[in-house]
This record gives C-alpha cells, sequence and structure tokens, in this order.
C-alpha cells in the first residue's frame, strides 16, 4: 500500500475538510456523509466524528487511499 503525503498549512484541520480539500469527495455534505457512516479511518481506527482534528503525522484512509498528514514548512 502507497502512503501519500497530503501537506496543510495550519493544524488542526477538521476531517471532513480534508477528504473534501483532496477531492475524495465532492461536497463537504458528501464528506460528513461518509464520515458519518464509518467509512473513514483515522490512525487505524474508525472515525466517525466528522470535525475530528486532524494533525500533522495523522493517516487517513478512505476507499482504499491511504494518506499522512504533512504540516508544510515555513
Amino acid at each position: 500500500m502507497d502512503i501519500r503525503k497530503f501537506y496543510i498549512k495550519t493544524e488542526p484541520i477538521e476531517l471532513y475538510k480534508i477528504l473534501k480539500i483532496d477531492n475524495q469527495v465532492q461536497s463537504g455534505g458528501e464528506a460528513k456523509f461518509v464520515i458519518s457512516e464509518g467509512l473513514v479511518m483515522v490512525n487505524n481506527e474508525v472515525e466517525t466524528r466528522k470535525a475530528k482534528k486532524i494533525y500533522s503525522g495523522d493517516i487517513i484512509e478512505f476507499e482504499g487511499d491511504i494518506i499522512q498528514i504533512v504540516l508544510e514548512k515555513k
């Protein structure tokens, strides 16, 4: 499994925003739906909190795609 890096400018960032910004879903509403349905994992655990705070180093899995959150260096 390949882990792709996803760079953020500030932390924390809400989980649903990452799915939307990364084009994993079409809208924020869809992001919130897939999270609430238990289809998203954070750090190898199912996450159902839409506004879960995500920090650099966290690993998000959705539909076979794995991304690692990385804080951009200034």
